[in-house]
């Protein structure tokens, strides 16, 4: 499986199918919602029991065989159990070459919710991502991406991802503090959500700070809400649930991912790894979780295959 930075040096700006990365390929640590509107943007109550919320997938977990057979591959998740759902960019673009709404109303047909998507940044050097001039970033089309979102229904915009380039200085995290508060802004005034999805780097001092705190403390915490990646979180040695008692309320996504026991502690199906779900989803409502989305950056073999065992070890962990 090709690194990150081997994948977009690669294949380029064909490889839309992964240009929004929810995680680092590699798993190794980088150095270091009318009353329906309504409902999608508020989603649930905070406050409601976590197993009391629907299993949710984040559709990179896929990817490939979206491409290959978008019905088809949404149907199989279905038919597993999975209700709500978190896109990424396929190889014909955002929502995989529908238009927003056509989209969440396939979804929607077949049981499901499309609930978030992810997007990039958009300042990264074109070696890192070679991105065609038509593909919206929040630099490049912020406000198309916000009234897409709008209309498909969903609650939240994500950014998904910094690339090496983007995140070097305190300085660029500020610059990039500064487009997220005007991401939420122009996300509130359309009746959604916006957020910021970790990864390890976050995590890591940079000139006597983590930015992790510096993004916590400089966002308007009623524009600007956290998609905590547990596996991210975990494996850079921080605790979920400390963060959550720090920063309660700020975490209204999670990505449920599971990391493995060997020296490399990399992606594995939830349940079958060495994260403590049960004591983390015991703290949804300080955490202030309204959606969670498994997802598992790679697979040992066919990815429908692991978001099977997955949904039944994670709903086995929540029953």
């Amino acid at each position: 499986m090709l690194n990150r930075r081997k994948f977009f040096k690669t294949t380029g700006a064909l490889a839309l199918g992964s240009l929004l990365l929810p995680a680092c390929a590699d798993g190794t640590t980088s150095k270091a919602e009318t009353t329906e509107a309504a409902e999608s943007a508020a989603g649930p109550s905070a406050a409601s029991p976590a197993t009391d919320l629907a299993v949710g997938l984040q559709l990179y977990t896929v990817r490939e065989q979206l491409d290959q057979d978008l019905k088809g591959t949404l149907q199989k998740i279905a038919d597993i159990g999975y209700k709500d759902l978190e896109s990424a960019a396929g190889m014909k673009g955002h929502y995989y070459g529908m238009k927003p709404q056509e989209f969440a109303s396939l979804v929607e047909g077949m049981g499901m919710k499309l609930r978030s998507s992810h997007v990039l940044l958009g300042t990264q050097l074109p070696e890192e991502a070679p991105l065609p001039p038509e593909f919206l970033t929040l630099t490049n089309g912020m406000q198309q991406l916000v009234d897409m979102a709008a209309e498909s229904g969903q609650a939240f915009l994500t950014c998904a991802y910094m690339f090496p380039s983007e995140h070097k200085t305190l300085d660029q995290y500020r610059r990039a503090i500064e487009l997220f508060n005007k991401a939420g802004e122009a996300c509130k005034k359309a009746g959604l959500g916006f957020a910021y999805h970790n990864h390890d780097f976050e995590f890591e001092t940079l000139e006597g700070q983590r930015p992790y705190d510096l993004i916590l403390a400089q966002t308007d915490k009623d524009l600007v809400q956290m998609e905590l990646d547990l596996y991210w979180a975990t494996k850079s040695g921080n605790d979920p649930v400390a963060l959550f008692e720090k920063y309660p309320g700020r975490f209204p996504m999670w990505h449920v991912k599971d990391m493995d026991t060997t020296e490399k502690k990399f992606f594995t199906e939830v349940g079958n790894g060495s994260i403590d779900f049960k004591r983390i989803f015991d703290k949804a409502e300080l955490a202030g979780m309204k959606y969670y989305f498994v997802e598992q950056d790679q697979t040992p073999g066919n990815p429908m295959d692991s978001i099977a065992t997955s949904y039944q070890n994670l709903t086995k962990i929540l029953g």
